[in-house]
């Protein structure tokens, strides 16, 4: 396999490429749901606002409290989920191309390698055990980083959906005690 370094710099530019496309898809997908999210935003404040003008009472006032304090909520961790879920996503795209690039360029240059090894002159073969042993701690270590990596993120992505959870609990919790307190 002969392996011309055009061939390293075209794979490197493709990826560069396939990147920026995954960077502004991701981008362009928090666009339309944050211009979603201000619509509805505009649209629930507006909405509250005629609620408001129409109560006539303290009781009716607790009450459309009770009612506007949920939706708002929900709304905010279901914005919330969907970052989540585009960044995910993105991260997901990325990390599988990376693999796939590397796995790409651990092949090309492991066979640059092994053919420079045939060629190694005779008496040499302690020189090229040392080298493919080299090669061999490169890719374990390689491994290693990746499943730490994944690892990592997995954590990180629990961690936000435990927190999201607890907020909303809390919130609920939160929101009937406050509604309360201005009533008395």
């Amino acid at each position: 396999m002969i392996v011309k370094p055009e061939e390293f710099a075209k794979s490197s530019f493709n990826f560069a490429l396939f990147f920026a496309n995954t960077a502004f898809e991701g981008v362009e997908r928090l666009t339309v749901l944050n211009l979603t999210a201000a619509r509805s935003m505009m649209e629930a404040g507006i909405s509250n606002l005629n609620a408001l003008i129409g109560v006539k009472d303290i009781q009716s006032f607790v009450e459309l409290q009770k009612g506007m304090a949920a939706p708002s909520l929900e709304k905010g961790v279901e914005y919330s989920r969907n970052v989540i879920a585009i960044a995910t996503e993105a991260k997901e795209k990325i990390s599988k191309e990376v693999e796939v690039q590397v796995a790409d360029t651990h092949a090309k240059v492991s066979g640059m390698v092994e053919k420079a090894l045939a060629a190694a002159p005779a008496g040499s073969e302690v020189a090229v055990a040392a080298v493919k042993t080299a090669i061999k701690s490169a890719n374990d270590a390689i491994d290693g980083l990746n499943k730490v990596a994944k690892q990592a993120a997995e954590v990180a992505e629990a961690s936000v959906a435990a927190a999201t959870e607890a907020t909303i609990k809390a919130a609920n919790v939160a929101a009937p005690k406050a509604v309360a307190k201005k009533a008395a």
